[in-house]
């Protein structure tokens, strides 16, 4: 028999706070994705690392155990299983940093691969990353029954996040602007959220009495490390985001010192040319 869920148990501060935490893990990511058109293909596989555990381990994993806080089912106790949990966020990067190689510029000839078509086959493994992230951590699950998924929602939440996210590193791709990607990260960390809450509609709980009370982990005692590792995860980035130096700048800089070497030729030249006078 079907049973009572409850996916605010905590109150709505909870969700406003996973998808805070998706939009900042995916503007990070998203920034990082951004740098790695500008640099060579050596230094920029390790923006694209930065960028896959600032999206996957950050504004996807750490969103989904955020979101889960609010996950409730009256009359049992809720755990979660450590290896699904770690393979989960295993996964999460994985996925992400496939789909992000793919779109990336180096990763393949633009010549025979049209750029439309990497970001959709981007957009589709992030998508997935997404999804089986999600899915992978509700198998970590334990409670004194079963829970299932209604399959109406699966495909809705894996289309929400295929969808959203071609739509963010399309985005994301196609200007320096910092309001752009500020859309973007909106954009991914709404993907996330949509995805997340969509697939937890679809769940379905049968309870069993009879079943032993389950072990694990509780979703609290997970988060307090989850949000250590976050917070150095994007401190890194972060801090190389800041300390690179600007492309645009070093573009400004070599026409100014050009300008100038113009400038103090043609002085020469007036100064020959009067003094031949």
């Amino acid at each position: 028999m079907s049973h009572d869920v409850h996916h605010f148990s905590m109150g709505l501060w909870v969700f406003f706070l996973s998808y805070t935490t998706a939009v900042m893990g995916s503007f990070v990511g998203l920034s990082c994705v951004r740098r790695s058109l500008d640099e060579p293909r050596r230094s920029g596989n390790w923006w694209l690392l930065m960028a896959s555990l600032s999206i996957g381990g950050v504004g996807i994993w750490l969103m989904h155990f955020i979101g889960m806080m609010g996950f409730a089912v009256p009359g049992t106790t809720i755990r979660y299983s450590l290896a699904p949990t770690v393979f989960s966020v295993v996964l999460a990067v994985l996925a992400t940093l496939l789909g992000l190689r793919i779109v990336d510029v180096h990763a393949v000839s633009t010549r025979s691969v049209p750029e439309w078509v990497r970001l959709l086959v981007g957009g589709l493994l992030m998508g997935a990353a997404v999804s089986m992230m999600h899915y992978s951590g509700m198998y970590a699950i334990r409670i004194q029954g079963t829970i299932e998924h209604e399959i109406g929602y699966v495909i809705a939440s894996v289309i929400i996040g295929v969808v959203a996210s071609t739509v963010a590193l399309a985005l994301a791709r196609r200007t320096r602007r910092i309001g752009i990607r500020v859309a973007a990260a909106f954009v991914m960390g709404w993907a996330v959220v949509a995805l997340h809450y969509t697939g937890m509609a679809g769940v379905r709980v049968e309870l069993d009495p009879s079943v032993q009370a389950p072990e694990g982990m509780t979703v609290m005692s997970m988060l307090f490390p989850a949000f250590v590792l976050g917070i150095i995860v994007l401190a890194v980035p972060i801090t190389a985001l800041l300390l690179a130096p600007d492309p645009e700048d070093a573009v400004r800089d070599a026409r100014l010192e050009q300008w100038a070497s113009e400038v103090e030729r043609q002085v020469e030249r007036d100064r020959v040319a009067g003094s031949q006078m």
